[in-house]
């Protein structure tokens, strides 16, 4: 148990204390694209730097959901890792599992409740205790383009969802793929939930994907976010299925499709390609209003071993300390998760999102992603993205897709 004079002094020298123990980490994640493989070498770097020894354990595809298998596991069979990317309610789910370790001996000493936003900060907590460290804020709720295609066929960016219908029409009669997508059930996820900010709007959205409110599952207006997708189902290639997020980017870069639907870690991907944002391609936020995060962050599972219990306390110093805030989100795509890190080195899109992402928190629309883990517990979620997916692959109607819809949400919970 540590002591108020421990509580006062630097995580290093908490690390120093445990028996001069030299910094372990086994750190368990899905960062294998190429932006997020150049983002978390960064940690590895500054973590080497600092006299650790890193184990990786990178688990590819999924979104995640591979990991989490993986995760599963090993806390099973009594050998955790030392760190594991978990978000949202995730980390309340294995706090509940009892085997979550306490980090609040780093977080008050660096004072991480002065410089994260207390939305951010809830997220980080278990039962007022810190058991996570954030990395970012990734915006979900993004369109991406190419910016010579757009051009070459006399396209803005759109602005409702009307002009983007009107904009597919025209690309896909010009031989150009309208939408770039991957099917695989996050993906499915992430293009409805854009779909449904900007139709149900964001008070529409928390009610449907936050509080689980049944007469909004169940609405008109949620039969039109099915509608929508029904229509987007028709703007993607015919190769679509299984194919990885990354590689939908890559269509866009390379001028074969013109807009994709993805969040921020997509920038990511245009920028370790050395592409320009306002040049080479274009953000926007999709049409509608509001903003839809999603935090990736660590959270540290119990360990024996005081190497291990150092190298939690130094991955949690790092990740939140200012540099690696900084590094790490030029790298990825994202925006820091502190407040007080200067932006000038950031892109116009980052800018972008920092701006929407204030004015949104400020009106009560900055809401967390349901398709990305933020929102909801892994059943509800679950129970959504399974309905989702079948309406996309299928000719399912937009009232039987709701129907479907509301009763998988009552039986997930």
């Amino acid at each position: 148990m540590k002591s108020v004079f421990f509580g006062a002094v630097s995580a290093a020298a908490l690390i120093a204390s445990a028996v001069h123990a030299e910094p372990q980490a086994e750190v368990l994640h899905w960062w294998t694209s190429g932006g997020e493989a150049k983002s978390v070498a960064v940690l590895q770097e500054e973590f080497a730097s600092k006299g650790g020894t890193w184990t990786d354990m990178p688990v590819a595809g999924g979104g995640g959901d591979a990991a989490m298998t993986a995760l599963r596991a090993r806390v099973l069979s009594g050998n955790a890792p030392t760190a594991v990317q978990l978000k949202g309610p995730a980390i309340q789910e294995w706090y509940e599992e009892g085997v979550l370790a306490d980090i609040s001996s780093v977080a008050e000493a660096q004072g991480w409740a002065d410089v994260l936003p207390a939305s951010i900060a809830g997220h980080m907590k278990c039962e007022g205790t810190w058991c996570a460290a954030p990395v970012n804020v990734h915006r979900v709720d993004w369109i991406w383009a190419n910016a010579d295609v757009l051009e070459a066929n006399g396209i803005e960016m759109p602005t409702t969802w009307d002009e983007f219908n009107a904009a597919a029409e025209k690309l896909a009669a010009a031989g150009v793929i309208p939408l770039a997508h991957g099917g695989q059930a996050w993906q499915d996820a992430t293009v409805f939930e854009a779909v449904a900010l900007g139709i149900l709007g964001p008070d529409g959205f928390r009610k449907a994907f936050v509080d689980l409110d049944m007469d909004t599952l169940k609405s008109d207006e949620m039969k039109a976010v099915f509608d929508q997708m029904r229509t987007m189902r028709g703007y993607v290639d015919e190769n679509f299925s299984g194919r990885d997020w990354n590689l939908a980017t890559a269509m866009v870069m390379n001028g074969e499709a013109a807009f994709q639907i993805m969040g921020d870690w997509a920038k990511g991907e245009f920028m370790a390609a050395g592409k320009v944002p306002g040049e080479d391609f274009l953000c926007a936020s999709v049409p509608g209003d509001g903003f839809l995060y999603n935090v990736d962050s660590f959270a540290m599972f119990t360990v024996d071993g005081d190497d291990k219990k150092a190298g939690q306390d130094l991955l949690a110093e790092l990740i939140v300390g200012q540099n690696f805030q900084k590094v790490f989100n030029l790298n990825k795509g994202s925006i820091p998760a502190r407040i007080d890190v200067p932006l000038d080195e950031f892109d116009s899109c980052a800018h972008l999102s920092a701006k929407d992402m204030s004015e949104s928190s400020d009106n009560g629309s900055l809401l967390p992603s349901y398709a990305h883990g933020m929102a909801l517990r892994g059943a509800q979620s679950g129970a959504i993205t399974d309905v989702v997916t079948a309406h996309f692959n299928s000719d399912m109607s937009s009232d039987e897709a709701v129907n479907m819809l509301a009763d998988a949400v009552a039986n997930s919970m």
